[in-house]
């Protein structure tokens, strides 16, 4: 008898492997990033049906194999259908599933805080009712998927000198670095983006808080902060990212 194990999962790319059959990519609750084989997909028979579309987030049964498992039963949790009317929210969700594909492990200790994440992250795009509520989510996703993978930005205090950053009116980021730097730090440093006060600490107060939790910026943040700071944090993310990112034209589309 095959060995079967159940997880919850969220559907973040897939491969025609043949006429009838698809890899499922697929962040795992339990397990981190998984891979299986969803057989007969493509058939208007098969019982896996829309529950294996992208973006869905599904209870399923997989039989274990050598090399991949086998999708053989699939129960939808949520497919956060109000993204898929909304063309922004498809693409920056699409984004931010490419960001955990990219960052995510097999077997991943952190398996569950990013699974949550990104489902709280689905849930909020999905019922944002302006792009400014979409690009928040997709910040605050950045800053947390960043700082539960070991890649968080030092925003508090000086990254070099660790000059504890108040007042400081000339401020600077730097990617290599990894976070803010004094006006001081930042003449020795070739690569960096000058940024207002208030940008670091809109991103700092995002960072400190739960996702889900509300700040002072819900409801005054503008699309153009939101777009300045996306691009900042998107820089930063493929700069570390193990892998490249096919999601950037798609994204510069929708500026």
């Amino acid at each position: 008898m095959k060995e079967q194990f159940i997880t919850n999962v969220i559907n973040l790319k897939s491969y025609n492997i043949s006429e009838a059959d698809k890899i499922m990519v697929m962040y795992s609750k339990e397990k981190g990033l998984i891979r299986g084989v969803a057989k007969g997909i493509k058939k208007t028979t098969s019982k896996l049906g829309g529950r294996m579309d992208l973006l869905v987030a599904n209870k399923l049964m997989l039989n274990k194999g050598r090399n991949l498992d086998t999708i053989c039963q699939a129960e939808a949790l949520n497919t956060f259908f109000k993204l898929r009317s909304d063309m922004n929210k498809l693409f920056y969700s699409l984004y931010c599933a490419e960001i955990v594909n990219n960052f995510g492990i097999e077997n991943d200790p952190n398996s569950e805080e990013i699974y949550n994440l990104f489902y709280n992250f689905l849930s909020g795009i999905s019922e944002a009712v302006n792009k400014e509520q979409a690009m928040l989510c997709v910040l605050k996703f950045q800053l947390k998927i960043m700082d539960i993978t070991g890649y968080s930005l030092e925003l508090s205090q000086c990254v070099k000198c660790n000059h504890k950053i108040d007042n400081d009116a000339d401020l600077y980021f730097s990617i290599e670095q990894g976070g803010i730097l004094c006006k001081n730090c930042a003449e020795n440093i070739s690569h960096k983006v000058k940024i207002h006060k208030k940008i670091k600490d809109f991103l700092y107060t995002l960072l400190s808080n739960d996702f889900t939790a509300e700040t002072k910026y819900d409801s005054l943040v503008t699309e153009k902060i939101c777009d300045i700071c996306i691009n900042l944090l998107k820089n930063y993310i493929e700069y570390y990212s193990p892998k490249r990112f096919k999601t950037s034209a798609m994204l510069e589309s929708i500026r």
